[in-house]
């Protein structure tokens, strides 16, 4: 009998153990109860009483420190062009955790990209911006985030540029004139000023600032020197982020420091030109409107094929040059990779210089008949001993069926990374 105690007290120390292991130190006081009890029960058994338990008073100042240092994690989904397709755009949420059964944020990721081309080549304009502006606000409440990006098709409907704007879709917004209104100052409009950028750069870590910080924090450039990268120091985790626009970032585009505000202003600067001048009768069958007269020099490289929104070299580009070009662009955004969509392939996500370069535009709506896919990442850091941490990085392609792992790298960083 003694020994059946015995395995008994052996078992639920050890299982003691593994519970404090497992949860941070707050968490766990409120396991102390539970745990005097069974220190009760044992004592009654006359078996030795030297299971630790804690109560909030017996939690050193040291003890609840370190419960600044556990491990933390970043679970982001990024998700391409999606087209006026609103049920393909919710099975790939659905199937990606963002979604619910009920089609609400599910609370299971920490950020939701979407890099642009929710408009043109289908009926459902309206309630996929409607979608998107939901989660915002459902994701906001209980701490997660929606990033949204432009992309050329939002920037073509804004300027007036209607050439894969189906009849049908108008017809969703009562008229050509209702549509021109809601896309410009009403409610679709309003939230591309107000929710909407050009580029995103995303930390993985908190200690980088918030979304969308500028880097370098204090620009280090010159105007007239774009060569300047080099006094960029990287540390810790400085480089520890990404990148999304919707067609690329040019090696030789001029506004890519400091990211993403440089690009962000002058868009946004462009934007409102587009939606507050007198909305020009749409292209076709009238002729092309153009960007306004007023435009600077800035806002028209912005448009053009070495713009942000309409660059292709990562995806069509040899693979000499692109992984010879791609480390300096990064070091410029402070990141180490870039996303985007724009150029589908429509076999899958595609990975570029072992994971620096990734392309997500798959042809998710039924106008391309492409395969449904998002991209998660999983960022964890964890702490190794004093300000020794391990990072840690997996970038998968997810599928309906599957899902394709396409990075996985940890490194050692030094630093102190209290969250």
């Amino acid at each position: 009998m003694p020994s059946f105690r015995l395995l008994i007290f052996c078992t639920t120390f050890l299982l003691a153990a593994v519970i404090l292991y497992r949860y941070p130190t707050q968490i766990y006081l409120n396991l102390s109860p539970h745990i005097a009890a069974l220190h009760g029960v044992l004592w009654r058994w006359q078996l030795p009483t030297s299971i630790p338990y804690f109560t909030p008073e017996s939690v050193t100042t040291e003890e609840r420190s370190d419960d600044l240092t556990r491990s933390f994690t970043r679970h982001i989904v990024a998700v391409g062009d999606l087209h006026g397709d609103m049920p393909n755009a919710q099975r790939v949420l659905r199937f990606a955790g963002v979604l619910n059964d009920l089609g609400d944020w599910s609370g299971d990721v920490d950020f939701l990209v979407q890099t642009g081309d929710i408009i043109d080549r289908g009926d459902d304009t309206i309630p996929l911006f409607t979608m998107m502006d939901e989660l915002r606000a459902q994701a906001s409440a209980v701490g997660g985030t929606v990033l949204s990006v432009l992309g050329n098709h939002e920037w073509m409907n804004a300027i007036g540029d209607w050439r894969y704007v189906y009849p049908t879709e108008i017809k969703t917004f009562g008229s050509v004139s209702d549509r021109q209104k809601i896309i410009s100052t009403g409610r679709i409009g309003r939230s591309w000023a107000n929710n909407y950028t050009t580029a995103a750069r995303l930390p993985l870590h908190p200690s980088l600032g918030k979304p969308n910080t500028p880097y370098p924090s204090h620009h280090v450039f010159e105007k007239d020197d774009g060569d300047d990268e080099e006094d960029i120091v990287v540390e810790g985790l400085s480089h520890s982020a990404l990148s999304f626009v919707h067609g690329g970032l040019s090696p030789t585009y001029k506004q890519l420091s400091p990211f993403p505000s440089a690009i962000n202003d002058i868009a946004a600067s462009l934007l409102r030109k587009l939606q507050h001048r007198a909305q020009p009768p749409p292209h076709p069958p009238y002729p092309y409107p153009g960007l306004p007269p007023d435009s600077t020099r800035q806002e028209h490289e912005l448009y053009d094929a070495n713009g942000p929104l309409w660059y292709r070299g990562w995806a069509m580009d040899s693979e000499e040059k692109v992984c010879g070009d791609v480390d300096a662009v990064l070091k410029k955004t402070g990141t180490r990779r870039m996303i985007m969509g724009h150029t589908p392939d429509f076999t899958g996500i595609v990975s570029r210089c072992n994971g620096k370069i990734i392309i997500i535009d798959t042809g998710i709506s039924h106008a391309y008949g492409g395969v449904l896919s998002a991209l998660s990442i999983h960022y964890t850091l964890t702490p190794v001993a004093g300000k020794v941490w391990k990072e840690r990085e997996v970038v998968s392609a997810l599928y309906p069926d599957r899902q394709e792992v396409l990075v996985d790298e940890e490194r050692v960083v030094v630093g102190d990374f209290k969250h």
